[in-house]
């Protein structure tokens, strides 16, 4: 088997992991769906941010629908951060990031071509993700009694730009949604962990409509990854029952820290 055949078969394996850290901790999983595809299957960072958002649209909406089922979405304050979010990823990838020049600048000898720069964006994306995931959350518990409120004008302003993000790296960008519903709406943790999965897999699928016009997609490829991605959130539902998703939310953030740095070692020495 020759080595290039065994790296196609780890991303594979990464397809199915990414599922079950999403299934386990509820997040944070699809933020390696971009490096997986870009050093594993030697995609286009650009085309790979757009599988990415069909990868995570579809995982998050079986989240979502088995949230649906157990009331714990916020149909209210998903639909109000919904709709700018979905403009602004569909707007991003239909008309800024085919934009964007391929040749952006020099530092000295060194160019910033277009997918330099997306997946330096991507790698800082994946630190910030990092430190929301490591860092103690004891002090934003929710709180059962505290009415639900809306700070309506600051809630389509953080789904602007929680759009915009997630139209250029393709994540689905839960580590920004879930603190301001917390913060924002006055959600409870569960409640804006569940209806952030609704926002995601709305926005994230919208915005890939905007790709689908603008470059050729590998839907064979794209099925089978996706396909791997939810065998893997069922599993890791199941295995929700056996293991601290806590606790492993911070070794994961850590393991992003690690990912993040890799990631810019190696555009510097591209």
């Amino acid at each position: 088997m020759q080595f290039m055949e065994i790296i196609e078969i780890l991303g594979y394996v990464g397809a199915l992991i990414i599922g079950v850290v999403l299934g386990l901790i509820g997040g944070g999983g699809s933020i390696l769906t971009v490096p997986i595809l870009v050093y594993m299957f030697g995609v286009n960072p650009v085309l790979a941010t757009a599988y990415s958002l069909f990868i995570v649209g579809l995982s998050a909406l079986f989240g979502a629908i088995r949230n649906i089922q157990k009331k714990l979405v916020d149909f209210k304050t998903a639909i109000v951060f919904a709709i700018p979010a979905f403009i602004a990823v569909y707007s991003t990838r239909m008309y800024l990031v085919p934009a964007i020049p391929e040749s952006l600048f020099f530092i000295g000898d060194f160019e910033v071509t277009k997918n330099i720069a997306i997946m330096a964006f991507f790698a800082l994306i994946m630190l910030l993700a990092s430190v929301s995931m490591i860092r103690d959350k004891k002090k934003t518990q929710e709180k059962p009694e505290e009415k639900i409120s809306y700070n309506f004008p600051l809630i389509i302003v953080e789904g602007v730009v929680v759009g915009v993000i997630t139209g250029i790296v393709g994540a689905g960008g839960g580590f920004l949604i879930i603190p301001a519903l917390v913060l924002l709406a006055k959600l409870p943790m569960k409640k804006a962990v569940a209806t952030s999965l609704l926002i995601i897999s709305v926005k994230s699928l919208i915005g890939f409509l905007g790709d689908v016009q603008n470059y050729e997609i590998d839907w064979f490829f794209l099925g089978i990854f996706t396909a791997l991605a939810a065998v893997g959130i069922f599993l890791g539902i199941w295995l929700n029952k056996y293991i601290d998703g806590e606790k492993l939310k911070k070794g994961f953030g850590w393991f992003l820290v690690v990912m993040g740095i890799f990631i810019f070692y190696n555009l510097l020495n591209e």
